[in-house]
Order: structure tokens, then sequence, then C-alpha cells
């Protein structure tokens, strides 16, 4: 009697399970449903950007929001590197990108530190000043940026394109709060042997830094690569324009004809290569290292 009483209960158990296992499949499918809606209309614009850029001028005006080439066309490509300045604005943006993306990786990391370990009068009202500046518009110093480029003598030039980029209020920001993380012990270590300030930091701190610093690599390379702004108020001389200055010349028709959408979506699916690569080999190491970071703790 008691095997017949157990059955109705364990088929009721039973059934609560099947019905949770339902539930669940039913939520983890409309889930990953969601996810690849989102993904597609995140994607959507970059497979019609590739998609015409190896189009015939004819096919891509007629046919804009097709991503399937018809016929297929790398006449696009031959023009951008042909027919306009796109090898020199290549050659402006790397250069402008490696030396801002290094000076800001050492500056902030040097302003971080001195802001997180450092006790001198001010420091509060420095860092105050560091966060008000991530609070203003970008725009809004454009003109005073003209002005003082200008009056310091460095407008439309190198030097103008590199040196007010070098430091930036989000690296420092980012490296003190990482700074402050670190035990402090591990730094008075290294100063009972001997170590200076500057080689505590650079020998000692800097090292486990490691992820930090790869998040500031990340940001300052896309930034500087994609800065359009600043080149805007820096620089007029041809010459010295980089990509998103040169892309843009293209877009606004300086070639004076047509619409030419494969040489203009070709040039700009061209220029995010470089960025594409960097997020993508930077990433795996940041991962990497604060899941060892994490384990560690």
């Amino acid at each position: 009697m008691a095997v017949l009483t157990d059955r109705p209960a364990a088929t009721a158990a039973s059934a609560r399970r099947r019905d949770r296992g339902a539930r669940t499949l039913v939520s983890r499918f409309l889930g990953y449903a969601t996810l690849v809606f989102f993904a597609l209309v995140f994607l959507y614009p970059f497979v019609i950007q590739l998609g015409n850029s190896l189009k015939t001028e004819p096919d891509a005006a007629a046919n804009p929001l097709s991503p399937f080439p018809d016929p297929l066309s790398l006449a696009g490509f031959e023009r951008i590197f042909a027919g306009t300045n796109f090898p020199l604005w290549l050659g402006n943006s790397l250069l402008v990108t490696v030396l801002v993306t290094v000076g800001r990786v050492f500056f902030d990391s040097l302003a971080g530190y001195a802001l997180a370990r450092l006790r001198f009068r001010g420091r509060s009202g420095l860092f105050a000043a560091v966060i008000a500046v991530m609070a203003v518009p970008g725009v809004v110093l454009l003109i005073p940026k003209f002005l003082v480029l200008n009056q310091l003598g460095i407008y439309n030039s190198y030097a103008g394109l590199i040196v007010p980029l070098l430091a930036d209020a989000a690296g420092v920001f980012i490296m003190k709060q990482f700074f402050e993380s670190i035990p402090v012990s591990v730094e008075e270590a290294a100063r009972i042997d001997g170590a200076s300030i500057f080689r505590t930091f650079w020998s000692v701190v800097l090292p486990m830094a490691k992820p930090a610093l790869i998040t500031l690599t990340i940001l300052s390379f896309q930034g500087s690569w994609n800065e359009f702004p600043h080149s805007l108020v820096s620089v007029q001389d041809p010459d010295l324009f980089t990509l998103p200055r040169g892309l843009a010349d293209l877009v606004s028709g300086s070639l004076g004809k047509g619409s030419e959408y494969p040489l203009k979506l070709g040039a700009a699916l061209l220029a995010t290569i470089p960025v594409a690569i960097i997020f993508v080999i930077f990433q795996r190491y940041f991962v990497r290292d604060a899941n060892d970071g994490a384990d560690k703790g």
C-alpha cells in the first residue's frame, strides 16, 4: 500500500521537473533569439558596408540596402589607392595613433599614480578638476583649442595633431582607480629595499597594472584613430589629414561626381580594420589577465 501511495507523489514530482525543464528551455530559447536579433540589427550596417564596397557604382546607387553585390567588383578598392590620398591618410593616422597611444599610456599612468599615492597640497582639487574635465563636452573646447594651438605656433602641424592628445582625463581616472586597488605594502617593501618613487612605480606597481594598461591602450588607440573634431581644428593642410578627416572629405563630395558608394564605404571599411585587430588581440589578453587576477584573489 505504501508503494501505491508514493506513486502519485513521484509522478507529480516528475511532472514538476518536466514543467521546470520546459520553462527553462523556452526562456533560454527566447533569450538566445533576442540576442541573435539584436546581433543582426547591430551587424547589418557593417554587412551593408561590405556589400556596397564590392559593388559597381550603378549597382550600389540602384540597390544601396542590398548586401549582395551583382556583379562582384573590386573597382572601388582600386580607386581608393589610385584615385585618392588614402595611403597618405593611413600613414598620418598610424603615426598620430601610435605616438598618442604610447604618450597616453605613459603620462596617464604617471598622473594616476601621483594622484593615488603621492600626498601633496591641492591633490583633491586637482582630481576634482580631472573629473570636471570629463564632464565637459568636447565640442565646447574646439574654439579654445584652436586659439591655443595658433598661439603656440603649432597649428597645421604634426605637433598640433599629437601634443594636445598625449594625455586625457578618462585615462588618468582609470589608472588612479586601479592603482588605489593595489596594496600599499607592496610599495613599502620596495622602498625599504631602497627603490625610489619612480623606480617603485616603474618596476613594481606598473607591471601589476597590466589589465588597466591594456584597457587604456584599447581606448587610446580607438579614440585617437577615430579622432575627427581635433583634426578639424588643428590642421588644414591636406597633406596632414588623418583617415577620419580624409574620409569626411570624401563624404562631403571632394571627388565631385556621383554617389561613389563603393569607394566611400570601401575606404571606411579599410579604416575599421586596424581598430578591430587591436581590439581583438588586446581583449584576449585583458580577459586572461582579469581571470588570473580573480583566481589569485
